[in-house]
């Protein structure tokens, strides 16, 4: 197919070879834009006490390593031991619910935490959860 340049469109491109202008490098603003950086950690396997250590020691490493958001994945209970304990609920995991609230009541994580939410699906949906933290303060 050979379609023909109107002569409109031959000067408009002519006038714009002769300037000497500078375009605008829309490359270089990808450059200097900031990337999120997040962390994946998975505490399958871990008890609750370990669990627990591990996530506040992942919080403060992430936070002093300026990452933007944490995925901790919990799972979601349905392999837990619990149902051997009459003290525990059968339909609640054991870190599913109890490491949130583990970091609720720290209030040292609190402080590097602007939001804790829920997993999307494709993160984990109810078996995870993100922990959003807040930009550390430069000295």
């Amino acid at each position: 197919m050979i379609s023909k340049i109107s002569k409109k469109d031959k000067k408009d491109w002519e006038n714009f070879l002769s300037k000497n202008e500078n375009l605008p490098d829309k490359d270089s603003k990808l450059k200097n834009r900031k990337t999120k950086k997040e962390l994946v950690f998975d505490l399958h396997g871990y008890s609750l006490d370990e669990a627990n250590e591990k996530v506040k020691n992942l919080i403060q490493d992430a936070y002093n390593n300026n990452f933007n958001k944490l995925i901790i994945v919990t799972g979601k209970g349905l392999h837990s031991q619990n149902e051997k304990d009459p003290y525990v609920s059968k339909d609640l995991g054991i870190l599913k619910n109890s490491v949130p609230e583990f970091i609720r009541n720290n209030n040292e994580l609190m402080n590097m935490i602007s939001d804790i939410q829920s997993a999307n699906i494709d993160d984990g949906g109810s078996g995870a959860f993100y922990i959003f933290l807040k930009k550390k303060d430069k000295l």
